[in-house]
């Protein structure tokens, strides 16, 4: 039951966190971070991401505009930009060393101990990437959120409101968080406790002194 249960944990594990980090890849890249409806002229949406700002007409479709610098971005898209940047890279890589390291997989099948150690460097690096993920997101939400409940802006002044993109960021860190957990579980559980060696031992040895009486003339 065992032998079956691990292999199914680790596949479900590798795909929750392909699943996680395909949505963190999107969620960079999606105009849609801040959402702004214009009271006085409502056929028109204005979104907000990290690389665009973006105005959706009824009519007209979409049309973007890219930022022309880095630095003149609010403190909050200029990190999130990166901290995104490295939830990617850092959740390509744990696909890339949990892969090496599925029981599944041929590969190494002699150096167990090794692919132990794939699989967790993967696990902890999912971790990484779904925390990462989830703070730029989180962040970008409470600056949305202070700038929304701001008393010292006046009434009159449109709002900046949740975009779609931070919905599928807060997605993606569970993904990957999840994923990173699944594989870990399978490597914690495949631990050998010293008792049932002992007890694999003892069994052992019961048996040859058995084999060794009956073919005694």
């Amino acid at each position: 039951m065992a032998l079956v249960y691990q292999p199914v944990m680790q596949l479900s594990g590798i795909l929750v966190s392909l699943l996680g980090w395909v949505l963190s890849c999107l969620t960079t890249y999606l105009p849609q971070w801040k959402n702004l409806n214009l009271e006085l002229n409502e056929l028109e949406i204005w979104t907000m991401g990290l690389w665009q700002a973006c105005v959706v007409q009824e009519e007209g479709g979409m049309q973007c505009k890219d930022f022309d610098s880095f630095l003149a971005l609010p403190p909050e898209l200029r990190i999130s930009r990166i901290l995104m940047f490295f939830s990617n890279g850092s959740g390509l890589l744990g696909l890339l060393l949990s892969g090496f390291g599925l029981d599944c997989l041929k590969i190494g099948e002699r150096h167990q101990e090794q692919k132990k150690r794939l699989l967790l460097f993967g696990g902890m690096l999912f971790w990484i990437s779904g925390i990462t993920a989830i703070v730029p997101v989180s962040w970008v939400a409470h600056a949305t959120v202070q700038e929304f409940w701001d008393e010292n802006i006046p009434d009159i002044v449109p709002r900046w409101d949740f975009g779609e993109a931070l919905f599928v960021g807060w997605l993606a860190g569970f993904c990957l968080i999840l994923g990173g957990s699944l594989l870990n579980c399978t490597v914690c559980s495949t631990e050998v406790h010293p008792s049932s060696v002992h007890y694999a031992v003892a069994e052992q040895q019961d048996q040859r002194q058995c084999l060794e009486t009956e073919t005694r003339p």
